[in-house]
């Protein structure tokens, strides 16, 4: 069963952020947009691109007033010891979740079971809990924060535009549809 209209479930966890630790749950993104961005594995080698990319447009997704979380299994005390010492992931100002419990990666149906580790996965959340978007890629393939932006831009205008969809490709600014009847087999 998919995930896209359902709401997120209930968790709690402990967080890292810009040189503390916190308590995070699923409330504290309610009322905002917000992407849920699990990764295998702190100290490891795509997922630092990964999270630097999101890091360099971090403005970018606050001004559009979406919230980041990034999740892996490992602990909170993980992520600021890879934050004291990366370069890459010391830009960081969003939320880095610890799941160590592999509660919320479950939560996400996320997680590899057997393995404790949380696969490459992206949840896009509307300020009412309801996810989104979806996209799950293989742990060699990284994601891209430009992609990502354009994604949300459609999901935000579609949400405050009922009744039109966003064709491929759309840019904001672009034409939208409104799917009728009439546009069947002209397209």
């Amino acid at each position: 069963m998919s995930l896209i209209g359902t709401n997120v479930r209930p968790f709690t966890a402990q967080a890292y952020r810009e040189g503390k630790f916190l308590t995070v749950s699923d409330a504290d993104a309610r009322g905002k947009w917000a992407v849920y961005f699990f990764y295998p594995a702190d100290f490891t080698f795509v997922c630092p691109t990964e999270l630097e990319d999101l890091a360099d447009y971090h403005d970018t997704f606050a001004n559009m007033g979406v919230e980041i979380y990034s999740v892996s299994t490992d602990t909170h005390f993980s992520h600021k010891a890879w934050h004291d010492t990366s370069p890459a992931i010391g830009k960081i100002r969003f939320t880095m979740i610890g799941d160590p419990t592999h509660e919320i990666s479950r939560n996400f149906e996320i997680l590899r079971e057997g393995q404790g580790l949380a696969d490459r996965g992206t949840f896009v959340v509307d300020p009412e809990g309801v996810i989104q978007l979806v996209e799950i890629t293989s742990e060699g393939v990284g994601r891209n924060a430009t992609e990502l932006l354009r994604k949300i831009k459609a999901a935000q205008y579609i949400a405050a535009h009922p009744g039109e969809v966003c064709p491929a490709k759309w840019e904001e600014g672009e034409t939208t549809l409104a799917p009728s009847l009439d546009l069947v087999g002209k397209i």
